[in-house]
């Protein structure tokens, strides 16, 4: 099953929303697909590997049960001990046009590090002379 994120933010005086590089750390709680178990951990995956949140990263593809080919994550549930994997699709990621690395809409100033944790984030575009900022940040995962 492919789920993908979907993403949506007011962008003020922006252009060219994308995640700044190939490690990038996207975090997410997984849940089991079949039984809907919480893993309870935070896992952090990059385009390049996956990694549990504190851990080592794992460099390598890991095979899939019944020479299905490889995922960046292999695991097993918990309760119902169904395999799930995880791959990030390279070719999937696309800017969100209107803040991760932003550029500002009339002056072209790159604004690097678009922290949006906490939801909004704004900042002074010295160049145009004006505010630029992403607000009401929203999210969802759909199966794809």
């Amino acid at each position: 099953m492919r789920i993908a994120l979907q993403f949506q933010a007011m962008l003020e005086n922006l252009t060219k929303l994308v995640p700044q590089g190939e490690d990038f750390r996207w975090y997410l709680k997984l849940k089991c697909s079949h039984c809907g178990e919480d893993s309870g951990k935070w896992h952090y995956l990059t385009v390049e590997a996956i990694l549990h949140f504190h851990e080592s990263p794992f460099q390598e593809s890991t095979p899939l049960k019944g020479g299905r080919g490889s995922a960046s994550l292999v695991q097993r549930c918990h309760l119902c001990q169904r395999e799930s994997s995880i791959d990030i699709i390279r070719e999937s990621i696309k800017p969100y046009c209107g803040g991760f690395v932003a550029e500002g809409a009339k002056s072209g100033t790159p604004f690097l590090d678009v922290n949006l944790l906490e939801g909004d984030w704004t900042e002074y575009d010295e160049r145009a002379s004006q505010s630029v900022g992403v607000y009401d940040v929203k999210h969802r995962f759909i199966k794809a």
